[in-house]
């Protein structure tokens, strides 16, 4: 399959293209930092990367060779995502549009860019949060963050109306504590009870799987949280 990671230089993504290259998926492995996908596609047989702001202009230009190559696009695991942790009162407008353009914005524009590619069957999978979900318990600090992954769960159930005639199936997974660098530095001196390898695992069969079963659904993902 022709699959496409967000966000995957480190963490929770870069596990995600090591195990689906492993399986010989063909993978395209995006990030802003160059250096980190250098050394991931070292690791790997046929990863193509692109260093790159999802929330450029460039996006399209610079993604059309490959889509053109590849004929099609099998899978979008939308994962790139920022976390601020800071008091409501002190979270300024500015801190709330940046999370807005680092969890939503830059699914959308992938999205976009890619649905020229998207086949009868292709699986659009945007990785949220259990802040996301409605009815979920909540932690001070995240009113930013979570209030973006929101708007991201939401996406999902409006795109997998959208897209069903086409044939496209979209779902969210949204995610419980997982032990990334993005965790520890949002929750210092916090212990999560699951690792980027073993959520890798998940979000990887989901992704292959998954759309067989759910269309614009939501699915926690979560032994513990925030």
């Amino acid at each position: 399959m022709n699959i496409i990671i967000s966000g995957a230089s480190k963490g929770i993504g870069a596990e995600v293209v090591r195990q689906l290259d492993a399986a010989g998926h063909q993978c395209l492995a995006l990030a802003r930092n160059g250096a980190l996908l250098a050394d991931l596609k070292k690791e790997c047989k046929q990863l193509k990367t692109a260093t790159i702001d999802l929330n450029s202009g460039e996006l399209a230009e610079v993604l059309m060779p490959i889509f053109e190559e590849w004929k099609k696009v099998d899978i979008i695991i939308n994962n790139a995502g920022q976390l601020i942790n800071k008091p409501f009162i002190r979270t300024s407008p500015s801190d709330f549009i940046d999370q807005f353009k680092a969890n939503v914005l830059t699914a959308v524009n992938l999205i976009q860019a890619a649905t020229p590619f998207l086949v009868k069957g292709s699986h659009i999978v945007n990785i949220s949060s259990m802040g996301g979900i409605n009815g979920s318990s909540k932690f001070p600090g995240l009113s930013a963050y979570s209030t973006s992954k929101g708007g991201l769960t939401t996406l999902s159930e409006c795109l997998a109306e959208e897209y069903k005639e086409i044939g496209v199936q979209v779902n969210t997974l949204a995610l419980g504590s997982v032990q990334t660098e993005m965790l520890q530095k949002a929750f210092p001196g916090y212990q999560a009870s699951v690792s980027p390898k073993e959520m890798a695992e998940y979000i990887v069969d989901f992704s292959l799987r998954g759309n067989k079963y759910f269309n614009g659904k939501t699915l926690a993902v979560a032994i513990d949280t925030p």
